[in-house]
């Protein structure tokens, strides 16, 4: 996961313990996506406009459990990077209230990489 100094990211990471469907996880991740894309309209416009004329890269990883989840959320936010946690409003496969997926980005790639490089793609 090489970059240069001005390229941007977002992460998507999501629960693998939870087994969603394929359907579930697209919208968990599109809920983090779309959340962490609002904060960064209103606390860090010039690196949202920075990441979407860089093609707005996403990937999504995965993470075991929900204590490693947690564990990345509070990396992400001590390296002060843009966060969403997705709590699921339990309407169909999993009990409301349940933590899905973390949002980290947009934001600087070496400092996200930094904080997922051992993480496997979803």
């Amino acid at each position: 996961m090489s970059s240069s100094h001005n390229e941007t990211t977002m992460v998507l990471i999501a629960r693998k313990d939870l087994k969603l469907s394929a359907g579930k996880l697209a919208v968990q991740c599109a809920h983090a996506a779309t959340s962490c894309t609002l904060v960064a309209i209103k606390s860090e416009k010039r690196l949202l406009e920075r990441w979407k004329n860089s093609g707005a890269r996403k990937i999504c990883l995965q993470v075991e459990d929900l204590p490693s989840l947690q564990i990345l959320a509070g990396q992400a936010q001590s390296a002060n990077l843009i966060t969403h946690i997705v709590k699921d409003a339990g309407h169909t496969e999993i009990p409301a209230g349940t933590i899905t997926v973390l949002g980290i980005g947009p934001g600087p790639r070496r400092s996200i990489d930094a904080l997922v490089q051992d993480l496997k793609p979803y």
